[in-house]
């Protein structure tokens, strides 16, 4: 079930934020819970007992990390974390690496002549990613002394389960949840914020994302020998606008699902492609993956306090666990391992800056950034390396002969689309997030709502209905 189907949209949000409303407050958590759960089921099916095995150890551990705290034991609290991640990442690393593995073992014995293991392939379940590391985060907030463990075992489900951000973030860690499970004010207010922000997301995604996705899956779905350097820039851009607004669309839909029950879930992105460097993109790209490794990984290994070549290692291995985080394929490993290398070159040359007052030419830095990024996306977006090496040659072997056999298949709204997608990344965050439509009071917001509401709501509901969406990227991670 995504949050752009009819079944989430008329049939599962309504009824569950009317039951919400009507029940007592003891028993809205209970509520809540079952409610991310059905939601789960209905996507994942079977796998929804990785999610209840993740819930049950990651509970248990956090009381037996407690206890180490409450007795002074370290072997207690090293005990319960240790446990923790390898329960995590024993699930994470079996259900979305070992396909992985084993084809890379099979075609490194193949160069010895070794004989092929044969393996049965293993279906990804959805979110894997997301909750395994929210539970994870429980557990180590505990032993820090962040977070006090959660007595109630449906409070604590419902943290690792809450269905608006399950599937694909915001990774929420529970030092900036705990309190707000236990006890939460809902308002009016709050709801139809929620409401507003809820709508923009949808509208990002199926709107604008969509869009500029079927130019960018056409021009990827060319034989290459037929696609135009003209094509092969405007497929990639293409595929810059299409991952942010497909991303950030579905983040403002969670954080508005999230606010319509009384939850204040954090900001995911902020204007990532202003940024001036591509460790301020770092900063506004996915906030909440990079805060999870920088508090969890980064910082405990030094960070940036330790020597030169320890800070080089640190940020190295790090972009590499991020890129592997997102996908078992090497171009997920190569896309990670780029993005170290740049944030190396920049900590050592100085660029590591978010001020854009110290920079001479904050124009130029931006342009150039969103170069960067965009040729790191050209190996995200790409099925293999190979594929990549292709386009990046497409990219570059400037033979200017129009847009060859695109043309044809770019739709000219599709375009029309793409255009208003770039020329919405100039604007201010309040407005790309949707934060300025959803809580200002001046008339401009006003009416900004009202259009909202009345026009792009109902196009957008007409293109889910008509099946003209596509699955959220974020989903395959």
């Amino acid at each position: 079930m995504v949050f752009s189907s009819i079944t989430f949209l008329f049939f599962f949000l309504p009824t569950v934020v009317v039951l919400y409303y009507v029940t007592p407050r003891p028993l809205k958590n209970s509520l809540l819970l079952l409610a991310s759960l059905l939601f789960y089921v209905w996507g994942a099916g079977v796998f929804t007992s990785l999610l209840l095995i993740a819930i049950i150890s990651n509970y248990g551990l956090g009381w037996l990390v407690h206890a180490g705290r409450e007795r002074h034991s370290v072997v207690l609290k090293h005990l319960g974390v240790c446990l923790s991640v390898l329960v995590s990442l024993g699930i994470l690393g079996y259900f979305k690496y070992a396909n992985f593995l084993i084809d890379a073992v099979n075609q490194f014995g193949g160069y010895f002549g070794t004989a092929e293991m044969v393996w049965s392939r293993i279906v990804l379940p959805i979110g894997i990613s997301f909750f395994t590391f929210q539970s994870m985060s429980y557990v180590i907030d505990v032993s820090r002394g962040t977070s006090k463990a959660m007595r109630n075992p449906i409070d604590f489900a419902l943290y690792v389960s809450f269905f608006p951000q399950l599937i694909a973030g915001p990774i929420v860690r529970f030092h900036e949840i705990d309190g707000q499970i236990i006890k939460r004010n809902e308002r009016w207010d709050d709801f139809c914020e929620g409401t507003i922000r809820f709508t923009w997301g949808l509208v990002k995604k199926v709107v604008i994302a969509d869009a500029a996705g079927a130019i960018a899956v056409r021009v990827l779905d060319m034989p290459f020998e037929d696609v135009t350097t003209e094509a092969a820039w405007i497929g990639l851009f293409a595929y810059t606008i299409q991952i942010y607004f497909d991303f950030s669309g579905y983040s403002d839909m969670a954080i508005g699902l999230g606010r319509m029950f009384g939850f204040k879930l954090p900001e995911n992105f902020r204007r990532p492609y202003a940024a001036i460097s591509c460790t301020d993109f770092w900063r506004r790209w996915h906030i909440t993956l990079s805060a999870w490794f920088r508090d969890y990984v980064y910082f405990p290994m030094g960070g940036s306090r330790a020597s030169r070549g320890r800070t080089i290692f640190n940020l190295l291995f790090l972009f590499l666990l991020v890129g592997i985080w997102h996908g078992a394929n090497w171009t997920f490993v190569v896309w990670g391992v780029y993005n170290g290398v740049i944030m190396v070159i920049e900590r050592i040359a100085g660029w590591a800056t978010d001020d854009p007052t110290s920079v001479r030419n904050p124009v130029l830095q931006r342009a150039v950034t969103f170069m960067l990024v965009m040729l790191g996306w050209t190996i995200f977006m790409c099925p293999s390396l190979d594929q990549a090496g292709e386009y990046y040659a497409r990219l570059f072997d400037f033979s200017f002969h129009g847009l060859g056999e695109l043309e044809p298949w770019i739709a000219p709204e599709n375009m029309v689309l793409l255009l208003i997608g770039g020329l919405t990344l100039f604007l201010p965050h309040d407005f790309q997030g949707g934060i300025w439509i959803a809580t200002s009071r001046s008339r401009g917001a006003m009416a900004a709502r009202l259009a909202l509401v009345t026009l792009a709501l109902p196009w957008s509901i007409l293109l889910a209905i008509s099946g003209t969406f596509s699955p959220f990227i974020y989903f395959q991670f």
